[in-house]
């Protein structure tokens, strides 16, 4: 007695004899389960195993009826489910109702805190534009404080030298010179300390008003506290120029040697812009040939252009 073969896989044909006919099989799963399942091929497939449409129609009925039980088990199986899910959705619209109410409260709340933001943005705004103008006016507080202090400190060096022994000998130096030179021919050593402490005194007294002029133009000489102290800054500088003056008529008018001081002097009466004033003074009161050819050699340096290499 011939033994049944066993089904061929899918796409094979078998190649038993005519004689040896083989026994139906049962569909496997497995072949229906492929992703490139095509039913037209798998048919043909099945005509190659020598089976009768009736079996292979009583086969399909079978697995037919075999997927109709799994489904009914698959139901039963979830029946619990299927139930709960049923009543869960009863009454969703309540719940999406309830949901979109939700919402929308909530998008107001966010509007109304973005209204107060934006509110509190503009209010810290204008505080800060404040701040910067408080902290303008007090920058320009300590300025003017600035400048008065600056004031009355040249006030006082200038009251100072005006009480320097050394500066009250201007007055009598042309009294002595007659009696100094008749015991020596060289510069007393009074006549040399005069001038180089004078010079360097004035050329600070100079070097701070500039500096007070410049603050002065940073601040504006139309502020209301600068108008009102314009008489003070003109009384300075001219005690300023005239302290300057006297000190360059000493060096002009007795011949003393001292280069460092005649060059002192002359910044000096540049840094305030009164350099013509300088050299008005030396020449009427020339006495020492060598001061007329430092105050040359001083302006020559000054006005040099510098050449390119």
């Amino acid at each position: 007695m011939t033994q049944p073969h066993r089904r061929a896989s899918f796409g094979q044909v078998s190649d038993d004899n005519e004689d040896n006919l083989p026994y139906p099989e049962a569909l496997l799963r497995s072949d229906f389960s492929r992703q490139d399942f095509d039913a037209s091929k798998y048919l043909s497939t099945l005509s190659d195993r020598r089976q009768t449409l009736e079996d292979l129609q009583t086969d399909l009925r079978e697995r037919s009826q075999f997927l109709s039980k799994e489904l009914l088990d698959l139901v039963n199986i979830n029946y619990e489910k299927f139930l709960s899910l049923g009543s869960n959705l009863r009454g969703g619209e309540e719940r999406l109702e309830d949901v979109r109410m939700s919402l929308l409260g909530f998008k107001r709340g966010v509007s109304d805190v973005r209204g107060k933001v934006c509110s509190r943005k503009e209010e810290v705004e204008g505080l800060l534009q404040e701040k910067t103008h408080v902290m303008r006016e007090i920058m320009m507080g300590r300025n003017l404080l600035e400048v008065d202090a600056r004031l009355e400190d040249l006030e006082d060096s200038l009251i100072l030298s005006s009480l320097d022994p050394t500066a009250s000998m201007l007055e009598d130096e042309e009294d002595q010179i007659d009696a100094e030179s008749k015991t020596k021919d060289l510069p007393s050593l009074s006549k040399l300390n005069l001038t180089g402490t004078t010079s360097k005194k004035l050329h600070y007294c100079a070097t701070d008003f500039c500096s007070l002029e410049a603050l002065i133009g940073k601040i504006g000489i139309d502020h209301p506290f600068i108008m009102t102290q314009q008489s003070r800054i003109k009384h300075l500088k001219d005690e300023i120029i005239f302290n300057l003056s006297a000190a360059l008529k000493q060096i002009a008018s007795l011949g003393v040697d001292d280069k460092t001081s005649l060059i002192t002097i002359l910044r000096a009466f540049d840094d305030l812009g009164e350099a013509s004033k300088a050299v008005s003074i030396v020449k009427t009161n020339k006495h020492n040939p060598d001061t007329s050819a430092s105050i040359d050699s001083h302006r020559r340096t000054k006005n040099r252009v510098p050449t390119s290499p």
